[in-house]
């Protein structure tokens, strides 16, 4: 654990300057702004992650198509991993 801290100290730095840099900023916005800014970042988020399921799905159905189309290949790298 140590020498994980130690090697990515900088990386650690960063993310605690971030974490309070962030907590200044939004302390500063004013309330009559929050809820309108917080709205408008949920929405963001909801289009993202639908955007992600659908793209995961796409990504889902194309490897089951490749791999119908080229069956013979897993029976190439099978018999490669055997050897």
């Amino acid at each position: 654990m140590l020498e994980f801290i130690n090697s990515n100290i900088q990386i650690i730095y960063l993310v605690i300057l971030m974490i309070f840099v962030g907590v200044e900023l939004i302390e500063k916005v004013p309330s009559v702004l929050h809820t309108p800014l917080m709205s408008g970042a949920n929405a963001i988020h909801g289009v993202v992650i639908i955007g992600a399921i659908i793209f995961r799905c796409l990504m889902i159905f194309l490897g089951v198509v490749l791999i119908n189309r080229f069956e013979w290949i897993i029976y190439v790298f099978g018999a490669f991993l055997i050897f």
